[in-house]
């Protein structure tokens, strides 16, 4: 039987007659309706907005409301748990797969610190990547694995887990990241920057010495193979190195890329002469060790700090940690000052928690270098981190007035007896309010989180690099003398904070 055909070139002048007239009332009536539902949806909602993330609502208000800060806060262990939620997980996205998210107009060409930079993510092997983060999965022990000096080594990867924070936002779809300040781009000759996801920290800790060694000069043959990175000699490269041993036996070969670091050690002893640069390189703030005190932590919290001072820490370090011991020799059994012996161990955490939100004033020592985890975890406790380090470059410098909500004492000072403590006690109540609410505006600063979010510490990452990018482009060599050759002032100078990044050479120590 053939099928129907419809036909509406041969009607009859009979039928087109009748059709005609109807056609018209059934379009009048449709109009009659759609007009109808408009004005009553116009009525029903007067102001619609829509729902979207533009870069003024997302950084014209510097505040986002907490609660919605809180939901993104992940750990390190939760978070991968989520990523290899799959069967079959997939770590890099295929671009052909990801067509909608390709973003061909990101860059402007101008760094200011507000100009969107378009970063290419390398797809190294599964060894230097994906691999490496089920190893870290699968024989995580929160406190039993212990390093030779009593450190948990799950958690010690924890702290420096910048790596994975960075190259998690930067491969999630683009319809998921929150950050505007930088795209990832699928084509190296759209790229301004190349990110290099290896997890160095990992492969150091949790791999035996010579397999570390072997896969480290793997990943150094994989990336200075790559014809973008023989373009540059890596100065447009990212590479993560923020524990001080992590990639320590070949990263003089990559001295030229940026180095993401957890400070910039002027000691000599774990980095060497001409290899890090604070006109290319950027300092990142530790993975906080203790929980987020919130609003209602913080309201809570207030009246029970009674302790002036508190320390939970080791007390015998090497190089500029040595002054560990002095202060606990002269803070011993002073009235209103806790110190404490420990390491992140069983029970550790809980207890370094309990200390810094029972306290108003903690102390931040240098370790075995200039930085320490103690700085963030203090202000994530709502405690005023007192800073005693002088060599200490504190992380995205520039962009934050650690005056506001921070103390740093001389080294000179702190050891004398007596001094500190007279020093913390003239403060007055209304300075410590100030800085208590300072502490709690600027934390988001240092809460990693997934998805990333808007001044957070991956963002402020990005706004760093992009504050330094002309004078990373202007770097040609490197001068084994000092830290870096670069004489351009690149970087807008705060002179109201406790240390300004210094752009010009530095001489080692």
């Amino acid at each position: 039987m053939a099928g129907r055909r419809f036909s509406f070139g041969n009607s009859s002048p009979r039928s087109t007659s009748i059709i005609k007239p109807f056609l018209i009332l059934l379009i009048f009536c449709f109009s009659i309706l759609v007009i109808f539902f408009v004005f009553s949806s116009q009525s029903s909602n007067p102001n619609p907005k829509p729902r979207s993330i533009s870069n003024a609502d997302s950084y014209s208000d510097f505040e986002l409301p907490l609660r919605h800060f809180l939901s993104r806060i992940v750990h390190f262990p939760e978070a991968l748990d989520r990523f290899f939620a799959s069967p079959n997980p997939i770590c890099f996205p295929s671009s052909s797969t990801r067509s909608s998210d390709l973003n061909t107009d990101a860059g402007s060409g101008s760094f200011d610190g507000s100009a969107v930079l378009r970063v290419y993510v390398y797809e190294m092997p599964s060894k230097f990547t994906c691999d490496l983060l089920k190893l870290f999965r699968d024989t995580y022990k929160e406190t039993t694995n212990l390093t030779s000096n009593g450190s948990p080594v799950h958690r010690l990867i924890e702290q420096h887990s910048i790596d994975y924070w960075l190259w998690a936002d930067l491969i999630a779809p683009e319809s998921k990241r929150l950050l505007e300040n930088v795209k990832r781009v699928y084509k190296q000759e759209e790229a301004d920057l190349f990110y290099i996801p290896f997890f160095t920290t990992i492969s150091f800790f949790l791999l035996e010495k010579q397999q570390c060694k072997s896969l480290y000069r793997e990943a150094l043959q994989w990336v200075t193979d790559q014809q973008a990175w023989k373009k540059s000699e890596g100065r447009d490269h990212i590479l993560p190195v923020h524990h001080p041993w992590s990639f320590k036996s070949v990263r003089k070969f990559m001295k030229n890329a940026i180095w993401l670091l957890p400070d910039t050690d002027s000691t000599g002893k774990w980095y060497k002469p001409g290899q890090v640069c604070l006109a290319k390189d950027v300092i990142l703030p530790y993975v906080p060790n203790v929980e987020l005190c919130d609003a209602k932590c913080l309201s809570e919290s207030q009246s029970k700090r009674e302790t002036l001072l508190f320390f939970r820490g080791r007390l015998k370090r090497n190089a500029g940690g040595k002054i560990r011991s002095k202060l606990g020799a002269v803070l011993s059994d002073v009235k209103g000052v806790v110190i404490q012996e420990g390491t992140a161990g069983e029970g550790g955490k809980e207890l370094a928690q309990i200390g810094m939100r029972s306290a108003v004033f903690c102390l931040s020592p240098a370790g075995d270098t200039p930085s320490s985890a103690r700085l963030f975890d203090a202000i994530v406790s709502g405690c005023i981190p007192v800073v005693v380090s002088d060599e200490l470059d504190p992380p995205f410098e520039p962009l934050i007035n650690y005056s506001k909500f921070a103390l740093f004492v001389k080294s000179s000072d702190a050891i004398q007896p007596g001094w500190l403590v007279n020093y913390l006690k003239g403060i007055s109540n209304t300075k410590i309010r100030e800085m208590q609410a300072n502490l709690a505006e600027h934390a988001r600063h240092f809460i990693y989180s997934s998805p990333a979010i808007p001044h957070g510490p991956e963002d402020m990452t990005w706004r760093m690099i992009s504050l330094k990018l002309p004078c990373i482009r202007q770097l040609r060599q490197m001068d084994g003398a000092s830290r870096c050759k670069c004489t351009c002032d690149c970087i807008p100078r705060n002179n109201s904070t406790k240390t300004n990044l210094t752009l010009t050479p530095q001489k080692q120590t």
